[in-house]
């Protein structure tokens, strides 16, 4: 499916997400993991990859194979390099942690696997996988 690369659009994006993960077979706290997971990745894709563009959109494609559920997401904005994000500081007191990171860490910790490869001709793609239970 393609979204508008708009915050607007999150809601609908974890409900593609939930439907997928349901008719799978995901539980419900692995669901909420999946769309947690999905929402912060296209919330960067929003603002780091299009930096508010608001005639962008991006391709969300969400699939099960057998106990797996496989979200990409394809974009054209700006790539990045996931290797120079630095681990968030988690025990640092709000005031003193670094600006970012954060959400990457969380799809870490909430996938099985993350992978992100940009290609200029091609763009960014996404892919993140998750097992069940």
């Amino acid at each position: 499916m393609t979204f508008p690369a708009r915050f607007d659009f999150l809601d609908e994006i974890r409900e593609f997400v939930a439907q997928v993960a349901r008719e799978g077979g995901f539980n419900d706290k692995e669901i909420y993991s999946l769309q947690l997971a999905a929402d912060e990745a296209a919330s960067n894709i929003i603002e780091h990859a299009y930096a508010g563009d608001p005639d962008a959109d991006f391709d969300v494609s969400c699939d099960v194979y057998g106990d797996t559920l496989t979200i990409t997401m394809r974009d054209t904005g700006k790539p990045f390099n996931p290797s120079n994000v630095k681990l968030p500081n988690l025990k640092a007191g709000l005031s003193e942690r670094q600006i970012g990171g954060l959400g990457l860490y969380l799809m870490r910790k909430l996938m099985d696997e993350v992978h992100y490869i940009s290609n200029p001709n091609t763009g960014n793609l996404l892919t993140m996988i998750k097992r069940r239970g």
